[in-house]
């Protein structure tokens, strides 16, 4: 359990580096890839910390982020507007090595905000199961 607390604690803590540039309105290039950066090692500290609380919780082995997706949502983490937009959060996860291509890092930038919303109930939702 002292694991899983770890996990979630460093996903938390990469969500709120996300959070501070999340809402930027005009960012210059560097913000706008400083920003997918974080969104890159955040989707990973989240699906990983998920996989934690699956694996040790509820016993389920999910070793994909989409696995352990579609698992938050057979056990009540995530409804099916969320379950969609958490699966294409993990589609842009794997677009952000082809942030070279402009329209390719604008399109995940304007998603950001949207995924920081998801993030913050897939985490909060985590911990409140955890504490019951």
């Amino acid at each position: 359990m002292e694991r899983l607390m770890q996990r979630l604690q460093t996903a938390r803590q990469a969500l709120s580096t996300l959070e501070e540039l999340s809402g930027i309105q005009e960012p210059s290039a560097v913000e706008r890839d400083a920003a997918i950066q974080r969104f890159e090692y955040t989707v990973e500290a989240s699906w990983k910390a998920a996989r934690n609380y699956l694996r040790t919780v509820e016993g389920i082995d999910s070793n994909s982020p989409k696995g352990a997706i579609r698992s938050l949502r057979e056990n009540g983490f995530l409804n099916d507007e969320e379950t969609v937009l958490a699966l294409e959060m993990i589609d842009d996860r794997n677009l952000t090595s082809h942030t070279y291509n402009k329209e390719v890092a604008e399109g995940i930038f304007a998603r950001i905000p949207g995924y920081v919303e998801l993030l913050n109930l897939w985490l909060t939702r985590i911990l409140e199961r955890v504490n019951q």
